[in-house]
């Protein structure tokens, strides 16, 4: 089984920049997937970035070349950096990792993009 906590949602202006942590209860090298979704009222989950264990990347077109996925090893963290955020970018993100077969959430943090 695998945990997950997330931080760092808030309020931020449109164009501003938010980081979202998501710190895992086991090693990420031993994680298939991790990476992080979200959930707007009225709409479907959806990806926004995730990252395999060996590396590769998949971003949605939505947020490409403004949201950046990334991990601190030692630490078993992953991060969303996010860039030039839009209103439309509001909703709870989830935390997510595929760990043996199996898919483990966090349990949210909402960004809300608004002046």
């Amino acid at each position: 089984q695998v945990r997950l906590v997330e931080s760092g949602g808030g309020l931020v202006q449109p164009g501003g920049s938010l980081n979202l942590s998501c710190a895992a209860s086991k090693s990420l090298f031993t994680i298939d997937v991790m990476g992080w979704y979200r959930q707007a009222p009225g709409k479907e989950r959806e990806l926004v970035a995730s990252e395999s264990i060996g590396r590769r990347t998949i971003y949605g077109d939505y947020v490409k070349g403004r949201f950046t996925i990334s991990r601190d090893n030692p630490n078993n963290t992953t991060y969303l950096h996010m860039n030039s955020l839009k209103p439309e970018d509001t909703a709870v993100y989830y935390c997510h990792a595929h760990f043996l077969a199996s898919d483990y959430w966090g349990q949210g943090t909402q960004v809300t993009v608004s002046v």
